[in-house]
């Protein structure tokens, strides 16, 4: 009898991650996921008995202090990290490096292939950013909100390709692509404004280094280096040098993602002449096999050289996207959104984004205003004037009302506006 319930727990158990599985694949999931998370964020920013360890929480210090015992040496690393800065400065790297290595795969070899296309969803974004930053600065002009024009010009791009994916087959894949290049080039031009407008000042000899570092991994590209270590450790590098240069680290993973190769260690003829080498050879094992269980030690051999093999095959960033993509959409992103979306609400006027002030502006009307008019109004005009002008071209089977339609959701800043919030006064804007 003990072993009925023992077996009704292994089938739930089992469902239970069927239907996990089933859910991770559908293409709205990350986006239900991360609503979700947003909404538990606000929750433990604002509930009585949560809001101070919430708060306490993100601001735990995660440095280490080295001193030497006649104390001459006395160094912090890394330098004023917290958990919300690991977050911010660390998990999201990792979530645009994998984004940059997505573009990077439409560029060679995709929906962004030629130049014209590459360059719409650049001018697209440039128009994106401009519009709400005039539209804020207008409506916060002379007030001390006025030096908080960046926040509204961030597309927040894991709701806005999250909402486009639900829509499914009824949206054209180049849509989808030209939308998440324009949320990336719309981001980075934020982290930039970010870095030359709020920070503090930039470290010119730490950032020369950081491109020589570059440099190197370019070059080392060129020459035909294939193994993953060699792009990674120089990452870790390089990602340190931005961090203490005053250049936002979330950079690092973009422009290391354009140089991680697209091509695979072993070519289609290399392939079939060791795969077939490998395959003759577990093929004789076998027949020499003495009633050990498949596979037996020189199988298990071959087998694990097969392996290898296909594994090489497959070019770096395809492998590092595929590998990254499930802890970036179910780990890294809800996180951030768990850490950069509570925002704690101490008024009721705080819903009242039309609400301004003689001295202090009204950074809520600007940001409202932005993101809902600017957004749509300069991605489509920067769009119309590219592909008018033959420097763009329009994404296939797109028309203008499904560009427009999309311009709306480059409208939608939320955790990427927080985000770029939280960096513009914590620089002191």
């Amino acid at each position: 009898m003990a072993l009925i319930p023992i077996y009704w727990w292994n089938k739930e158990v089992h469902n239970f991650h069927i239907s996990q599985e089933k859910f991770s694949k559908q293409p709205w999931a990350n986006g239900v996921v991360l609503l979700a998370c947003v909404v538990v964020a606000m929750l433990l920013a604002n509930l009585p008995f949560t809001k101070t360890i919430y708060r306490d929480f993100l601001e735990t210090q995660l440095t280490m202090n080295i001193k030497s015992p006649d104390g001459v040496i006395n160094w912090v690393f890394p330098r004023d990290m917290t958990v919300e800065k690991f977050i911010n400065d660390i998990l999201m790297v990792i979530f645009f490096f994998t984004v940059g290595l997505e573009i990077k795969r439409e560029i060679v070899c995709g929906e962004l292939s030629s130049p014209r296309k590459a360059l719409l969803p650049v001018i697209a974004a440039f128009g994106g950013v401009v519009m709400p930053a005039l539209i804020f600065t207008a409506v916060n002009h002379g007030t001390l909100s006025a030096s908080g024009w960046g926040i509204p010009t961030a597309t927040d791009i894991a709701f806005a390709v999250g909402i486009l994916s639900i829509l499914g087959d009824k949206v054209p894949v180049s849509l989808k692509v030209f939308l998440t290049a324009l949320a990336i080039a719309d981001d980075l031009i934020a982290i930039l404004v970010v870095a030359l407008f709020y920070g503090g000042s930039i470290n010119l000899p730490l950032l020369g280094i950081a491109l020589v570092v570059i440099l190197i991994v370019a070059l080392e590209k060129r020459l035909g280096e294939k193994r993953i270590a060699f792009y990674i450790i120089p990452a870790i590098v390089v990602w340190f040098l931005f961090y203490y240069s005053g250049i936002h680290a979330t950079m690092t993973g973009v422009v290391i993602a354009m140089l991680i190769p697209m091509e695979a260690r072993y070519n289609k003829a290399k392939f079939h002449r060791r795969a077939k080498i490998l395959y003759e050879s577990l093929v004789e094992s076998e027949e020499v096999q003495t009633g050990e269980d498949f596979p037996n030690g020189p199988q298990r051999h071959y087998l694990r050289h097969l392996a290898g093999l296909t594994k090489k095959t497959v070019p770096p960033s395809y492998r590092l996207e595929h590998k990254l993509n499930p802890w970036v959409n179910f780990g890294i992103m809800p996180i951030f959104a768990l850490a950069n979306a509570g925002v704690e609400i101490t008024d009721p006027s705080y819903f009242n984004v039309f609400h301004t002030d003689p001295v202090l502006g009204g950074a809520g009307m600007g940001i409202f205003l932005g993101l809902l008019l600017g957004k749509p109004l300069g991605i489509t005009a920067a769009s119309w004037i590219a592909i008018k002008c033959k420097i763009g071209e329009m994404p296939a089977k797109g028309t203008w009302p499904m560009l427009f339609a999309v311009a709306c959701l480059g409208g939608i800043g939320f955790t990427m506006s927080i985000f770029v919030d939280t960096l513009s006064f914590a620089g002191g804007g």
